[in-house]
């Protein structure tokens, strides 16, 4: 058994850093590196809470509000009672849960990669792009933030 393990197995069993460092014969820096280094792990980054957030307001928002029922746009077009979309504007693809993403990002203050991430996100399986894709546009925004701040 590595050296870590047994270290996180006496963290859990409540011993003391002072405890363990003298039962495993190391010194008390490395016990309190294993605890940094795991309370590390166990925090979420600021973008993984701000798309997890965006993600959980969108899902309540889609619970609050009736979902528009899917349409084909070129006969909404020709109907009165269904004014053209505005898909300069307002797309429909970005109001996804009642709550357009461009309001969010600016709400939250992201950055031109970050706000990508959201776009991509919040916009994937809604438009007539490809899901997958815009998926991988987002991560490939997020790796573009991540590598910047690792860098900075």
């Amino acid at each position: 058994m590595k050296m870590t393990d047994k270290i996180r197995r006496l963290l859990q069993k409540g011993k003391t850093a002072q405890e363990i460092a003298a039962q495993l014969k190391i010194k008390p820096n490395r016990v309190y590196t294993v605890k940094w280094l795991d309370a590390k792990k166990q925090k979420p980054s600021k973008i993984v809470n701000a798309v997890q957030e965006m993600k959980a307001t969108l899902d309540a928002l889609d619970k609050i509000k009736d979902k528009p029922k899917k349409q084909d746009w070129g006969i909404a077009l020709e109907c009165r009672d269904h004014p053209p979309a505005d898909l300069v504007n307002h797309p429909p693809h970005y109001k996804s849960g009642g709550i357009e993403t461009i309001d969010f990002i600016e709400a939250k203050d992201l950055n031109y990669r970050l706000g990508n991430v959201v776009k991509y996100v919040s916009r994937a399986g809604k438009k007539a792009s490809d899901p997958v894709q815009d998926l991988e546009k987002a991560a490939w925004y997020l790796q573009r933030e991540i590598d910047a701040r690792k860098s900075a």
